[in-house]
């Protein structure tokens, strides 16, 4: 049994190359909405905005910090909100 293994050679590129321009030429606005959802759905992951979003929204908190009285028995609540507890940002001042 002979298996063919799939190589891109330059008949297979002229092929891909043939189809592309026959189909823009018959339905430009769908090979357009095609690239558009292609790129909308590669681009994320080749961003490297997506790296910085992500340490972002991992820093800060999913809810607002509602101001509790301290008893003096609470040592992760700050006892002033200008009080540095928490995850540090100073990677994002240095961007």
């Amino acid at each position: 049994m002979n298996t063919r293994w799939i190589e891109t050679t330059q008949d297979n590129m002229a092929k891909i190359a043939a189809f592309l321009k026959n189909a823009w030429n018959k339905e430009p606005v769908l090979v357009t909405a095609i690239a558009i959802g292609l790129s909308a759905i590669t681009l994320p992951f080749i961003s490297p905005y997506t790296a910085y979003a992500g340490m972002i929204n991992s820093a800060v908190p999913y809810s607002y910090p509602v101001p509790v009285r301290d008893d003096g028995n609470m040592p992760d609540i700050p006892a002033h909100p200008s009080e540095p507890k928490g995850k540090n940002l100073d990677w994002l001042k240095n961007l």
